[in-house]
């Protein structure tokens, strides 16, 4: 009886037990850090993984190791931090050594959502990552590969991570002017600004060989800078940017990669999202890239700009990246000027109907692809183009109306309509009379009548007779009206005696 009742009772954990707990509990936790860069503390202990690839030279690692122990409740604390030697306190000969082992410190990352914390940790890093700056700048040597993989490994280690955007009630998209809207600042840039100009000057350096160091700048790299330009941060996007751009320029083999890769971003917003923070810093690049490419320009590249480009003007949010984009299109005009029928037809496609505002937009990337259009590609879409822009000139919204008219100002359109006045001005004619006549706002009736003079004085006759269709238009119009008018009080009669029958 008394045995059953000491069965019962709890026992106390071996030695043995608790040592076994203590290896096993944080595995979870090392494993979770590692998809999560930037989660605290337990990244530290990466450290002591005995599966890392530690450079040879780093007997800082069993120094870290016993510094790393564990918490009562299974958890690990932060090792303890010591700075290492300058490099000008070292012999040549350990500089590459101490390079490494100043990598692998650098391979800790810290969490900055509690200011307080590892302040002085924190310090030590940030100075570290500045004298790696230093020596990657300063570099008189080709970097060997070893070297080339832990700096990938580090950099990786600190840039890659999950990317978090604060709650926003209609997020950007409702916004047109999405200037107003403060940026997201990522209180670890201290850390993350050092590490971009270190991998920065590591790419631009002269002793970075692109044919060892694409071994490991490969594509599943470039992906994941891909992924880091979602940042609500403007000034990492700043970086990528950059970055992006000389990988670019360096990395031959990655070029086609690169532009498949933006390709597929795009189609992701455009048809699905809407949402990426990076579309601009993108394009940009796009347009540095656009007006690199040799003629005749490649059929892919026509495809891009068709399947891509012009589709990026559907988006409600294109006041984000609408300049960049502008400029990417007027790139490929000016490298081919037979794709501006495709373009104005692309624009048509995705015209605003309700919103006067991006159609101010439409209406000024207008002006900029016809000034790059020859004659014979006007001629080729001039009767659509100028059906749409007799409706933005008869807009209600004085914006509108005042910035289809300003296309006029432009010497290059203006030769445009008037060598082919005799199609275009019957068109619009009807829109230029009634803003004369009717149009509420004093500024839009009085570039009308401007416009009008240039007409006169060029083709009176044609003005003359367009005037006079007008009119009969007119008249047929009331007619029309009237008869119309009849008909329904005809039935509104018979439908009354129906009634009362």
């Amino acid at each position: 009886m008394i045995k059953q009742i000491l069965n019962r009772l709890p026992r106390k954990p071996s030695k043995s037990s608790d040592s076994r707990d203590s290896v096993g509990g944080p595995t979870p936790a090392s494993a979770s850090s590692s998809s999560s860069p930037r989660s605290g503390d337990s990244q530290a202990s990466k450290i002591t993984n005995p599966n890392s690839q530690v450079p040879p030279g780093s007997n800082h690692v069993s120094k870290y190791a016993s510094a790393v122990n564990s918490n009562p409740n299974g958890n690990y604390v932060v090792p303890v931090f010591e700075a290492l030697p300058n490099f000008k306190d070292v012999p040549s000969s350990e500089k590459q050594s101490l390079f490494l082992r100043k990598l692998d410190l650098c391979c800790v990352v810290f969490d900055f959502t509690d200011p307080t914390k590892n302040l002085k940790e924190k310090d030590i890093k940030r100075q570290t990552l500045l004298e790696l700056v230093d020596y990657v700048t300063s570099a008189t040597g080709k970097f060997p590969e070893n070297v080339m993989q832990e700096i990938t490994k580090m950099v990786s280690i600190n840039l890659f991570r999950t990317l978090h955007s604060p709650p926003r009630e209609n997020m950007i998209l409702e916004k047109v002017d999405a200037e107003e809207e403060e940026p997201v600042m990522d209180p670890a840039w201290p850390h993350l600004q050092i590490v971009y100009e270190f991998f920065l000057r590591f790419i631009a350096s002269p002793e970075t060989d692109a044919k060892l160091a694409k071994r490991y700048i490969d594509h599943s790299f470039v992906l994941k800078l891909l992924d880091l330009f979602d940042s609500e941060d403007p000034r990492e996007r700043e970086y990528l940017k950059t970055i992006l751009h000389r990988i670019y320029g360096k990395f031959m083999v990655h070029r086609p990669y690169i532009r498949k890769a933006i390709n597929n971003i795009f189609f992701r917003f455009i048809f699905e999202t809407e949402k990426h923070n990076g579309i601009a810093e993108l394009l940009e690049i796009l347009g540095s890239i656009i007006s690199g490419f040799a003629l005749p320009l490649k059929e892919e590249h026509k495809l891009f700009l068709i399947r891509a480009l012009i589709p990026l003007h559907k988006p409600r949010c294109i006041a984000m990246y609408h300049q960049q984009l502008s400029y990417c299109i007027t790139q490929f005009i000016e490298k081919d000027c037979k794709l501006a029928d495709t373009v104005i037809r692309g624009l048509l496609k995705y015209w605003p109907v309700t919103n006067s505002t991006k159609e101010v937009m439409f209406l000024g990337e207008l002006e900029e692809v016809l000034e790059a259009t020859q004659p014979a590609d006007f001629q080729r879409c001039m009767v659509p183009l100028f059906r749409q822009i007799a409706r933005c000139l008869n807009s209600s919204h004085f914006q509108v109306a005042e910035r289809a008219l300003f296309l006029w100002n432009n010497d290059h359109i203006e030769n445009l309509i008037k060598q082919n006045s005799k199609v275009i001005l019957p068109i619009i004619f009807p829109a230029l009379e009634r803003n004369s006549r009717s149009h509420w706002n004093q500024a839009v009736q009085s570039l009308t009548l401007n416009v009008r003079k240039i007409f006169s004085d060029h083709d009176p006759d044609l003005v003359a007779e367009c005037l006079k269709k007008y009119e009969e238009d007119e008249v047929k119009e009331k007619e029309t009206i009237s008869k119309r008018e009849a008909i329904w009080k005809c039935l509104e009669e018979t439908a009354a005696l129906n009634k009362r029958v």
